[in-house]
């Protein structure tokens, strides 16, 4: 278990800690980097009670317990061995002439290819068993790595708070967004956050393995969630939306999104306009794909902004002049002959020729009729 405790003196190769309630330790003094002064206070770890002296026995957080012999070596217990060698499961190491194994899997958080590597170095590793009627050592670093990480997960959750600007490095990018690892402690970058504009998947911002600086939005401790954001750590385009876009004033656009209702144009990364329906023509729209299409370029005018919303209405059909009505084309000939007068019959006052008494006239030419 850590405790805080206080120095109360230096002896030799010891420094006697104060623990409260009249309880007192030691820790050896080469655990430090230098002696420390009385009246400090540090956190140390507990090994064990020596109910000879009365004293516990001490160590430095991620420090190791000196060994004498296997009645130093408890389960549990932190030591620092020497690497004398590897084998393909793993490394061989040695405390004070006692022979200990490393596996493989227990020597980082990591899979380690090159053993050959560690040879000759000194590791501090937690003891996972110890039999000295088998003289059979075994050790784990990883442990300690987990352990001191756990550690500063811990310390950092609590350290964490909404609002602060942390750095982080982007260790996986989804389509929904990004991991962020703050020092221990993962944080989620959600796409949405990723910047002021549209953007469809995180690697069109970031990069794996990218340094960047975000902001905490939300923490919950018991499942260990962090929300990040990062687009408040660059500028908001909408802090200046009315000078760089004066109302009545045409601009160039690109369309992003079709809607039943309209268009949306973006005018800029992070600004984007609507142009309703009855703002596409002069004339009537029935379907907004009649008139515009995605990833189009139009002309725009800027009719209103809402700078607190976030919201701008754009027109097109104010882009261009109205046309004149429709001019009639040319009669046709039905149309004419309906429109012509009708011919009036001649009146006569002289009797009507013919008869059954008048002579045919078909003699003149031999015909007896």
């Amino acid at each position: 278990s850590k405790h805080q405790g206080r120095v109360v003196a230096v002896h030799r190769e010891d420094v006697f800690i104060e623990l409260g309630s009249r309880e007192q330790g030691l820790v050896p003094l080469k655990q430090f980097a230098e002696p420390p002064e009385p009246g400090v206070e540090v956190t140390v770890a507990v090994v064990r009670f020596n109910q000879e002296d009365g004293l516990y026995e001490l160590r430095l957080p991620g420090s190791a317990a000196s060994v004498g012999d296997w009645s130093d070596i408890e389960e549990g217990s932190v030591i620092e061995v020497r690497v004398t060698g590897h084998n393909t499961g793993g490394l061989e190491c040695e405390v004070n002439r006692i022979r200990g194994f490393i596996p493989v899997s227990q020597i980082s958080l990591y899979r380690v290819e090159d053993l050959a590597q560690f040879v000759g170095e000194k590791m501090a590793c937690v003891v996972t068993e110890a039999n000295p009627d088998r003289r059979n050592l075994v050790l784990s670093h990883r442990a300690l790595l987990e352990r001191e990480r756990e550690e500063s997960r811990v310390e950092l959750l609590e350290s964490l708070a909404p609002g602060q600007t942390r750095e982080g490095v982007v260790r996986k990018l989804m389509d929904f967004g990004a991991f962020v690892d703050l020092g221990g402690v993962d944080g989620l970058l959600h796409v949405s956050e990723l910047g002021w504009g549209r953007v469809n998947h995180a690697n069109e911002v970031l990069t794996e393995g990218q340094t960047i600086k975000v902001k905490v939005l939300k923490i919950d401790k018991d499942s260990r969630r962090i929300s990040l954001g990062y687009r408040d750590m660059l500028e908001n385009p909408w802090s200046d939306v009315d000078h760089k876009y004066p109302i009545n004033t045409q601009v160039k656009g690109t369309v992003v999104k079709i809607m039943a209702f309209g268009a949306f144009v973006q005018l800029e990364p992070g600004i984007e306009g609507l142009v309703h329906i009855s703002e596409l023509d002069h004339k009537r729209v029935w379907r907004v794909s009649d008139v515009v299409k995605e990833g189009q370029e139009v002309d725009v005018m800027v009719k209103s902004i809402d700078k607190e919303k976030q919201r701008i209405s754009l027109s097109i059909k104010d882009t261009v002049a109205r046309p004149e009505p429709e001019k009639k084309g040319e009669p046709t000939d039905e149309e004419l002959a309906a429109a012509a007068p009708k011919p009036v019959a001649r009146q006569s006052n002289k009797p009507l020729q013919g008869g059954l008494g008048r002579a045919t006239g078909g003699d003149k030419f031999g015909l007896n009729w």
